[in-house]
């Protein structure tokens, strides 16, 4: 651990320092493999140069992974103006209580973006919570069927960016439909919402069922809204064909 220590020093990296060695050993326990060993390391490495304030909006905003608009790759994205993603991370969106909606094919960053804006939002004081559309769904709807649902709504009213991603990937029942509506009406103006979708808007009405919850939804989720797409190369892809090219 010696040579580890010495190389944290180099690239100033004080949590890897400190915790490698307890981390293998958690690591060995858990059977993890060696890229989650990594990733834990470095994620806390993150966390670790925020705020202790920061950190704690970071972890309640349950993102999957760290991603920064720092690390999003542009080039695959040529039609969408790098400027105006960069004014986005400001904030300026979240005091007007306006949305971000980003729409395109797999693979091509939405989610990456999201984050970026998610993460930034916690930087700034605000409070975040990501969660895909399937995830929220399930949950309003045993919230409902335990009758705990009106507490739900408001613990997501007291978010000021909730993040649903992959909108689109999976249909909602009619109740999920209907509960997820009311989520995003009672949002309307009070809070902002960054919405990531595979799907154009007039296809969304395969994902609610109803082309009155989908055209009320729309009129009040687009009217204050950033829309940004997002159909370029596939981000994943492109990143695989660079690392191969590197290899």
């Amino acid at each position: 651990m010696n040579d580890i220590q010495h190389y944290c020093d180099t690239l100033k990296l004080p949590y890897i320092k400190e915790s490698a060695e307890r981390e293998a050993s958690d690591s060995l326990r858990r059977k993890d493999t060696y890229a989650d060993y990594l990733k834990r390391l470095l994620h806390q490495e993150v966390l670790n140069r925020f705020s202790r304030s920061i950190q704690v909006k970071i972890k309640k905003a349950q993102f999957p992974s760290m991603k920064t608009w720092e690390s999003f790759d542009m080039t695959v994205l040529p039609e969408v103006n790098p400027q105006v993603i960069a004014k986005m991370m400001t904030g300026e969106y979240i005091q007007k209580s306006e949305n971000i909606i980003t729409l395109g094919s797999s693979g091509t960053g939405k989610t990456h973006l999201a984050i970026a804006l998610g993460l930034a939002a916690c930087q700034q004081g605000h409070t975040v919570l990501f969660q895909t559309a399937a995830h929220l769904v399930h949950s309003l709807i045993e919230a409902h069927d335990a009758r705990k649902l009106l507490s739900l709504q408001r613990k997501l009213m007291t978010y000021k960016v909730l993040i649903i991603d992959e909108l689109g990937y999976v249909p909602f029942s009619n109740a999920g439909a209907q509960l997820l509506f009311e989520v995003i009406s009672k949002r309307y103006e009070q809070g902002s919402l960054i919405i990531t979708s595979n799907l154009p808007f007039e296809e969304w009405t395969h994902v609610f069922g109803s082309n009155q919850l989908t055209g009320a939804l729309l009129d009040r989720v687009t009217h204050h809204a950033h829309i940004i797409p997002m159909n370029g190369t596939s981000y994943r892809v492109t990143s695989r064909q660079r690392n191969n090219q590197v290899a």
